[in-house]
């Protein structure tokens, strides 16, 4: 960059020989007053990387109509050449510092390059601090010495710093801070009327632009060292203020300004670097100024003051400044700058606080300025387009009704049960605290028991336990009913989405909450399927809305951790949706990055647990009871039905002809569902393909991920094994089918009506009998009173909560399924996945699987210390099924175990025949102190993690603004000087 106008910086003859006409008399008879000849301007320049920037900032020195005596060019460390061939001379001279020192830093290094005027030319000695960004106005130096000769007690005046591209633009003008010592910009981002121009005394001006009188400057030790440049100028200026000298800004004065002093000299500032430096230069001004008798106090106040307002943080979508705001208070607390800063405060102080208290900002205007920078994101919501159907008047809350209707009519006999079991159910623990007991690592009672890592369900299911405390079981009950009803809410506004027609989500939220994959999983007793249908269209939502605000981001997070855990078969479909919602909004992806982190901390120790095991393809077993399911055909999979009976009508119909209803089955059940599917093809066609084109390739993922499940056998159930669940995955195969059935629709001719009546329609042939199964007694799941065992074992349990029962359980085959339950039977938040999926049978389990074999037949085997080490007091033989060979293994058994005179027949139950072992047997001890504690690390690790993203999903909205007066604080001049002084 060549200079060569700026090598010297002339004295104008037109200044030399200016008029002293119109200028204040000086009385001579005062010290202060004597003139000491033409005032001598040092202009200290700091550039780091300002191409951009400093040509125009020299054209702006050079063309001043009254030229500085002197010029400091300092350069922190430029890479981007602007310096690299600048050739200064006469009395302009340039120093280099390495990158990164801080602004007061260079400052103070020119200041001291800077010549002094000699002692046979006394004269008054200014300084004129200037940015790369900050080129100065023809007459901004002429207005700001004729500002400060008319009032001397105005040690520092600052200019007007406008805009780079729109000077009319006012970027700062005057700063202050409130009674907490909350740094403030009087005038920011205004357009400038000259509404300001009439006040001028301020606490604090910028460092851009500032003229400061050079003997004050090295009296006051310059800038503080321990703040780099935010406020490093308004401290200055407030230990002037407390020196006694006065601060003004000079509105006639022009600078432009490019940013904020945090941002000299970088491209990109984060926002948690930003907190930071706002928050460490508060922090370090309060114990700068705070009376030493209260040091202490704020001292010990920063830390735990920073986490609650990290806290804070979160509560207002701020995740990005909860380290800024941590690092501040621990960088200012062990810090070693305060203790310069109060001694230097001391040495130059010479009045009070009170005389500086006119020019803090108050209560009301700082209220004002927070409701002022709200005003921009609430003009945004308010500017937002209409919606594009209303939940209230296109029928939105007519669909969830009816489908609240249809929920009633079809489950109809879970009506008022406390708890439901079969399948893949059995009621809850009655405790709240044995819920969150069995979350997270630590001792698992199932089985003979272990020590590892819970299923993340588990999480789930504590977390329903807990709202329905007085009666946890009671949670699931509300899940299977509201399960419709709630499917359908979400759906309607996915479909809203991504449609513009008022009555195309109706359609969307119908079709979605009578998919058999839904009424599959509730007669089944899936209930993490259940849970993960009716939470998917809010997933998709929450993704969609998740580049807007962090409230929608953390939801989304929050919503895959809960579809994750309660179907752990969907982990690969929703990775691979958040990779691409990364990719395609990677703009925005900031806030979509950090969606499936509390999931990873959910699942990390049960994926390192089955790795560990050799069993990595167990982590995507279904959670809850492990019960057989038959895999459908690919035909099956492709019309959405997760069972192979076509939807109920299989056993409905199948009495008429077998072979002729196996012929048409298939053929009715694939024309009942091609509207939906000619719909999502023709959705290609229309305007929307892009988004239709998206919603079928996630159709197309959760098909075969539905079909991979049908292949995948990790769970073990009684003697044989069952494939993993594959209505989860038909969920998301359904979800996206309707969208792009839905954008189909929306995009059709008039026949859209029709078209959509249609195609709902028939999806309600399809799945009639479904709906029906607990009308034609197909349902698997039931009510019950919520007792898994007898009564009398029961009873046992409330001595002995850890009372053992053997349970034996005849299979079709010929064998015996064992189990070893602990105190009031086997709950659906003791179950586990690591249990069910077991690879080989652990010492404990040999020898429970040892002991059962010999109690069903007769032989020499001693029973008593298998009994006695397991802790087992009962032995329930479970009724056997209708087959020969069951019925064969459950006669054996009932007469070895009934001839042992060690056991003695309590007589029949509802499920069995129980007998109890009047043998002595041991207390079975829990886990040790070790993984009690890590037990109790884990809930903390996810509680902080859980309950972070909960903080930032909670949604806030910003208030209207009140309108207040436009006028800058204090109109009466501070009493921090000698008014006569400028009279």
């Amino acid at each position: 960059m060549q200079t060569s106008p700026a090598q010297s910086l002339p004295r104008p003859e037109s200044d030399r020989s200016r008029s002293d006409e119109g200028r204040p008399r000086v009385d001579e008879s005062r010290p202060d007053q004597a003139r000491t000849g033409r005032p001598r301007v040092t202009a200290v320049l700091v550039t780091a990387n300002g191409g951009e920037h400093l040509d125009r900032t020299i054209d702006g020195l050079v063309g001043q109509t009254r030229h500085p005596e002197n010029l400091v060019v300092v350069d922190l460390g430029s890479t981007d050449g602007s310096t690299a061939d600048i050739a200064l001379g006469g009395s302009a001279g340039l120093v280099r510092l390495p990158a990164g020192r801080p602004f007061g830093e260079a400052v103070a290094r020119g200041e001291h390059e800077a010549p002094v005027a000699p002692d046979d030319e006394p004269a008054e000695e200014w300084l004129w601090i200037l940015g790369h960004d900050n080129a100065p106005a023809p007459t901004a130096l002429a207005e700001m010495l004729s500002a400060v000769e008319i009032a001397p007690s105005v040690v520092v005046a600052g200019p007007k710093l406008v805009a780079v591209d729109d000077p009319s633009l006012i970027r700062a003008f005057g700063e202050s801070t409130t009674r907490t010592g909350r740094s403030l910009t009087l005038v920011q981002d205004e357009l400038d009327q000259g509404q300001h121009d009439r006040h001028t005394d301020v606490l604090g001006v910028a460092a851009a632009g500032m003229l400061v009188r050079r003997s004050v400057w090295r009296d006051l030790g310059g800038f503080d060292p321990a703040l780099p440049d935010v406020d490093a100028a308004l401290d200055f200026c407030i230990r002037a203020r407390l020196a006694g000298h006065r601060v003004a800004v000079v509105p006639e004065a022009r600078v432009t300004s490019a940013g904020p002093i945090e941002e000299f000299g970088r491209k990109r500032v984060s926002e948690a670097r930003r907190v930071r430096a706002h928050r460490q230069a508060q922090l370090h001004r309060r114990l700068t100024y705070a009376p030493a008798g209260l040091l202490w106090l704020h001292w010990l106040t920063l830390v735990p003051f920073a986490i609650g307002r990290a806290i804070g943080h979160l509560v207002a979508k701020h995740p990005a400044a909860v380290s800024g705001e941590l690092a501040a208070a621990f960088s200012v607390a062990f810090g070693s700058g305060v203790r310069r800063a109060r001694r230097n405060v001391q040495r130059t102080r010479r009045v009070g606080w009170a005389a500086v208290e006119p020019l803090r900002v108050s209560w009301r205007r700082l209220h004002e300025h927070r409701t002022t920078t709200r005003d921009v994101e609430l003009a945004r919501v308010e500017d937002a387009p209409i919606a594009r159907a209303s939940f209230l008047g296109d029928g939105g809350v007519w669909v969830v009704l009816a489908a609240a209707v249809l929920s009633v009519v079809t489950l109809w006999p879970l009506l008022g049960t406390p708890a439901l079991t079969g399948g893949g159910l059995l009621p809850l623990s009655t405790d709240v605290g044995r819920l969150w007991q069995n979350v997270g690592y630590g001792w698992h009672s199932i089985g003979t028991g272990s020590t590892g890592p819970s299923d993340p369900f588990a999480a789930v299911v504590a977390l329903l336990g807990s709202i329905t405390a007085w009666s946890p079981s009671t949670s699931v009950v509300l899940v299977v009913l509201l399960a419709m009803p709630v499917s359908a809410l979400g759906a309607w506004f996915a479909v809203r989405k991504v449609t513009t027609r008022s009555w195309v989500p109706v359609v969307g939220a119908a079709l979605y909450a009578i998919a058999p994959s839904l009424i599959g999983a509730v007669t089944t007793g899936h209930l993490g399927a259940v849970i993960a249908h009716l939470t998917l269209p809010w997933l998709v939502l929450a993704v969609l809305e998740a580049h807007r605000s962090w409230a929608w981001a953390s939801g989304a997070s929050l919503l895959f951790a809960v579809v994750a855990a309660s179907a752990p078969s969907l982990l690969p479909v929703l990775l691979l949706g958040w990779l691409v919602s990364v990719v395609v909004g990677w703009r925005r992806a900031h806030r979509r990055v950090f969606i499936p982190v509390p999931t990873a901390v959910l699942f990390l120790p049960l994926v390192l647990e089955q790795i560990a095991r050799g069993n990595p393809l167990a982590v995507f077993a279904d959670p809850g009871v492990p019960s057989a399911t038959r895999a459908p055909s690919a035909l099956q999979l492709a019309i959405g039905q997760p069972l192979p009976d076509w939807n109920g009508w299989l056993p409905v119909v199948g009495s008429i002809d077998a072979g002729a209803v196996l012929v048409a089955l298939p053929i009715v059940m694939a024309v009942l569902a091609l509207p939906v599917g000619l719909l999502a093809i023709g959705s290609l066609l229309g305007h929307r393909w892009h988004v239709a084109s998206a919603a079928l390739v996630l159709a197309l993922v959760g098909y075969a991920t539905a079909f991979g499940a049908t292949h995948l056998t990790v769970t073990g159930v009684g003697s044989t094994t069952t494939i993993v669940w594959p209505g989860s995955a038909l969920s998301v195969y359904w979800i996206a089918l309707v969208l792009a059935a839905c954008v189909g629709i929306d995009v059709l001719p008039r026949t859209a009506p029709a078209t959509g009546l249609v195609a709902t329609v028939f999806v309600g042939i399809a799945v009639a009998p479904a709906f029906a199964a607990f009308t034609l007694g197909n349902a698997v799941v039931a009510p019950t009173t919520g007792r898994v065992l007898s009564a009398y074992v029961n009873a046992e349990a409330q001595a002995n909560p850890d009372v053992g029962t053997l349970v034996v359980d005849p299979q079709p085959d010929g064998s015996l399924a064992v189990a070893l339950e602990r105190g009031q039977g086997s709950t659906l938040d003791d179950q586990s996945t690591l249990d069910a999926t077991a690879l080989r049978l652990s010492p404990a389990g040999t020898r429970l699987t040892t002991l059962a074999g010999n109690l069903a037949s007769r032989s020499g085997y001693d029973p008593e210390p298998a009994l006695r080490e397991l802790g087992i007091s009962f032995v329930l033989l479970q009724d056997a099924p209708s087959d020969d060979a069951a019925q064969a293994v459950y006669d054996r058994a009932a007469g070895a175990i009934g001839q042992d005179a060690r056991f003695t027949s309590i007589g029949e139950t509802a499920t069995g025949r129980l007998f109890h072992y009047d043998g002595q047997v041991d207390r079975v001890t829990g886990g040790s102190a070790a993984t009690r504690a890590t037990h109790v690390l884990y809930l903390v690790v996810l509680g902080i993690v859980f309950g972070a993203a909960a903080l930032l999903a909670v949604p806030t909205a910003p208030r209207r603004r009140r309108a207040t007066s436009n006028v800058i604080e204090a109109e009466e001049p501070a009493t921090t000087f000698d008014e006569e002084r400028d009279e």
